[in-house]
């Protein structure tokens, strides 16, 4: 008689049997799908460096941000599946074009089935692996991961648990994330780079400005400060945020874009607090830079994507 794993990869518990008709919150049947796997050069600099970041987009999402700009994999859930020994494969075959890193995009309803992928390809594996999440993670889901992930890149995106709600359908996503990112500086410790600047190791927390919500994103800048060393991590303010996205979302303020003034305004709060770290130009806020994910799946990996703004580091 086989067992049955309820599943428990992210703090939603659902408990769902995957391998049966049951479907958590994230819809994702049993098995790892991916939607997407190239060489990506938009991700902060010590990411993407000169060569890309291997970047394998998984399919499905513990979240439901009504501004998603990766909402055809996220929400319509398109992909295909893989098996362990094929996305070991696919982690291999990035490495071998040259990429910086493998880069796992939206991966933690995958967690349990990526922690045995990680054991198993990680001695094979040179470069870091980078889990580059929406901070909803668990902490009992992430110890399943400590020693095979190299830099922990998770969102932090509210600290109001009413915008949390209302826009990812997480009213406990502040606790949940604040609990997530304290396990991940535990097992990383403190951000290092090598020769060439590039990330080695450690935590990069992103913050993705909203319109409308300035006040909640300058709360989680203190928010940070308070609970994790500063001269041990980096934080990204992001500023890509695009409407086209949230074009039929009940929000008024989320169907337009940011503006100077509340970006500048949670820059400042950083600049307060001490922060080192990167931002944005307004040039990053296109929709351009979202891969065609249904003309681009995943086979072997491919490269070929246009440049993206690089932001800069400050100090």
């Amino acid at each position: 008689m086989s067992c049955v794993r309820l599943c428990d990869d992210c703090p939603r518990g659902c408990h769902a049997d995957r391998s049966a008709e049951g479907r958590g919150f994230c819809g994702m049947p049993d098995g790892i799908f991916i939607s997407r796997a190239a060489p990506h050069a938009w991700e902060e600099p010590p990411i993407s460096g000169t060569r890309g970041s291997g970047t394998v987009f998984f399919t499905g999402c513990n979240l439901r941000c009504v501004f998603c700009q990766n909402r055809v994999i996220s929400h319509d859930r398109r992909g295909r599946r893989v098996s362990e020994d094929e996305l070991c494969e696919i982690f291999l075959g990035l490495q071998n074009e040259g990429v910086h890193n493998i880069n796992l995009v939206t991966p933690t309803h995958y967690t349990d089935a990526l922690s045995r992928v990680l054991s198993s390809v990680k001695p094979r594996l040179h470069i870091p692996v980078v889990w580059n999440s929406g901070g909803y993670d668990s902490v009992e889901g992430l110890r399943r991961l400590d020693g095979l992930v190299d830099i922990y890149m998770p969102d932090f995106k509210y600290l109001s648990s009413e915008l949390s709600a209302s826009y990812s359908a997480a009213p406990d996503y502040a606790e949940r994330a604040t609990e997530a990112v304290i396990e991940m500086l535990r097992q990383v410790g403190g951000v290092a780079f090598d020769g060439e600047g590039m990330m080695t190791r450690g935590l990069l927390v992103r913050h993705l400005v909203l319109p409308g919500c300035r006040k909640d994103s300058m709360a989680v800048i203190r928010h940070l400060a308070t609970i994790l060393p500063l001269d041990k991590i980096r934080l990204s303010v992001m500023r890509q945020y695009t409407p086209e996205f949230a074009s039929d979302c009940p929000y008024p303020n989320l169907r337009r874009r940011l503006t100077d003034f509340e970006y500048e305004s949670v820059l400042d709060t950083a600049d307060e607090c001490g922060f080192i770290g990167y931002r944005q130009g307004k040039e990053a806020a296109v929709s351009d830079y979202t891969p065609d994910f249904l003309s681009d799946m995943p086979g072997s990996p491919e490269s070929g994507d246009p440049v993206a703004p690089n932001s800069a580091e400050n100090s």
